[in-house]
């Protein structure tokens, strides 16, 4: 005689598995995404994870070291050295090496900046939309509030008060960015707070922190996902241009904004210094958008629908 037995999940199992399963949904899917967004953005990632070991592996010279004999000497196909392959800037720095440390100041701002922004405006989103009322008023009209103010204007403003730092780049950009997050993500928590599941969760008496982190939490980590990896190419953007104005990274530390900084003032005589840092943000905000775009199709059930 067949016997049938029961498994019982503990609540609090419940909510890292199915966070856990939409992650690994996302990360399988990653086996099927365009080549080109995978490529540039694994090439960061192991480029910010491994810098040292590999400028070490390839010869390179310290990013910080100056040598004012070797300064401006051009690219290998130009004239130059394989010593330095890509040049060296107006201290006589290795360009490459600059580039490939510069990937991790890259990486570590747009992650944590990425991370914080999107925990705020999540929990803004889902206390706004769950709720409603005078708090979805409130929540809203703080979030249009800095929707409407210039980004960019208000991080440069408040980064020239505190000072430049890399811990200060990715505290004004998680502050002034989690407006996005909140925006879009609230729509997402209307619509499902409104499912049955959700009304036979409060009839069984779940209480309100229950419903919202595990049935609503993980209903909305695809539109989280997706936004994040779109919100990384803005990110990007900002610090560059802070380091840029000298508001980002401190210097000596290699980063792509000052680097473009340092070399706006030889672009006729030594176009690499900014040409290179400029290709480096360009292909990384490229990178993002479309693998963005990629898991906004591959993780949208409207277009898994049409397909």
């Amino acid at each position: 005689m067949a016997s049938t037995t029961t498994v019982l999940v503990s609540p609090e199992r419940a909510l890292p598995a199915r966070l856990g399963g939409r992650l690994w949904s996302a990360i399988k899917a990653l086996r099927e995404a365009p080549k080109l967004p995978t490529f540039i953005l694994g090439s960061v990632i192991f480029c910010g994870l491994f810098a040292p070991l590999f400028t070490r592996f390839l010869g390179l010279a310290d990013p910080i070291d100056s040598n004012l004999i070797n300064s401006l000497q051009p690219p290998v196909w130009q004239g130059g050295t394989w010593s330095h392959w890509l040049g060296t800037d107006q201290l006589g720095r290795d360009l490459f090496a600059r580039v490939i440390h510069g990937s991790r100041v890259a990486l570590v701002v747009g992650f944590f900046t990425v991370v914080f922004s999107g925990a705020i405006g999540t929990t803004v989103a889902l206390f706004s939309g769950y709720f409603g009322g005078w708090t979805d008023v409130i929540l809203m009209r703080i979030t249009d509030a800095k929707l409407s103010m210039p980004f960019l204007l208000i991080a440069i403003v408040f980064a020239a008060v505190l000072g430049p730092s890399e811990r200060n780049v990715i505290l004004i950009l998680a502050v002034f960015g989690w407006s996005a997050y909140a925006r879009v993500l609230r729509g997402e928590v209307l619509r499902v707070k409104n499912l049955d599941y959700i009304s036979l969760a409060r009839v069984a008496g779940a209480s309100t922190p229950r419903i919202l982190i595990r049935h609503i939490l993980p209903q909305i980590a695809n539109s989280l996902i997706v936004l994040a990896t779109l919100q990384l190419g803005v990110v990007i953007i900002a610090e560059a241009s802070l380091s840029f104005l000298g508001l980002g990274v401190p210097p000596p530390k290699p980063a792509w904004g000052s680097m473009l900084a340092d070399g706006r003032g030889f672009l006729t005589t030594a176009w690499w210094m900014a040409t290179f840092p400029g290709f480096a943000i360009m292909f990384m905000v490229l990178g993002s958008n479309l693998m963005g775009e990629w898991l906004r199709i591959k993780l949208d059930p409207k277009f898994r629908a049409l397909r």
